[in-house]
């Protein structure tokens, strides 16, 4: 999809939320699959009265049972529709919404905006607890259990060697003509005052299953089943390794999506769109 607002278009960015477990993940699928992007799709055109469907673009397309909190999109409607609902539109969406996915705010985008291709990192957070008695019933729908003792000293000295711009091969699974080539700016995880463990991850971007894959190798060293080490050893190795578990998607919600000043906008939306390489690989047609 161009990136160009089409003439008597407006661009608007929506913030939104959603519980994902009953969702089969952001994207729309065939079959009739319960998805995010189709049910705020189905509310915004009944909403507006319109016979067309207005697609969404989406910040971060999440699996099937993660959560969000922070999650951004953009929709592009007929001036004309955006003149007329803008003032009772959120309000109408939240009628018609379910109560697991809501929107927050309902802005006129600036120039060069692009909820995908604009943002310069996201941030998830995944959630566990190693509470011998298991998950509080009422958190349970958002935080793993593991039934063994972490160290989340030893989790944190893990994670520190995958920091920086690598090739997350390893950890990723891969998708033809795709990158797996990502900067991790943030890899780290605090135990909570009611024991939970809560590992913060922010990138730039991320590959299909990266952060459930990096807490998996994680938790295989906070458990003592493998040394520090073993989860940069994976990375270095750039293949998966079947000891990486992709642990399970409830307990990963995406917090937050960031993105530069608007006038560098444009800019970054550009630069997103060409596909990286790693500065050792530059310029070599068969690495």
């Amino acid at each position: 999809m161009s990136d160009e607002v089409q003439p008597g278009r407006v661009r608007i960015r929506l913030d939104l939320s959603y519980d994902g477990s009953g969702f089969h993940g952001w994207a729309k699928q065939a079959g009739g699959k319960r998805t995010v992007q189709g049910e705020i799709e189905d509310a915004l055109r009944t909403v507006t009265r319109s016979k067309e469907t207005y697609e969404l673009t989406v910040a971060g397309r999440t699996d099937a049972g993660v959560h969000a909190r922070g999650q951004v999109a953009h929709v592009d409607l007929p001036a004309e529709v955006w003149a007329e609902h803008r003032e009772k539109l959120l309000k109408r969406l939240a009628g018609r919404l379910s109560k697991d996915v809501r929107v927050w705010r309902l802005t006129e985008a600036p120039d060069g905006f692009d909820a995908r291709f604009s943002a310069i990192w996201r941030r998830y957070a995944y959630r566990v607890t190693d509470d011998p008695g298991g998950v509080d019933p009422l958190l349970r729908g958002h935080v793993l259990w593991h039934d063994w003792p972490l160290d989340v000293d030893a989790m944190n000295e893990a994670a520190r060697a995958l920091l920086g711009e690598h090739d997350f091969a390893a950890y990723c699974k891969r998708r033809e003509g795709a990158t797996t080539i990502r900067t991790l700016q943030e890899l780290s995880l605090a135990r909570g005052g009611d024991g939970v463990i809560t590992a913060t991850v922010r990138a730039d971007a991320f590959c299909h299953n990266m952060v459930r894959s990096l807490i998996g190798a994680l938790l295989f060293v906070g458990d003592g089943h493998r040394g520090p080490r073993w989860p940069g050893e994976v990375l270095a190795a750039g293949v998966r390794d079947s000891a990486v578990h992709v642990v399970r998607p409830h307990g990963l919600t995406l917090e937050e999506v960031g993105y530069p000043a608007d006038e560098l906008l444009a800019a970054r939306n550009k630069e997103a769109r060409n596909k990286r390489s790693l500065p050792s690989a530059a310029g070599c047609e068969t690495c």
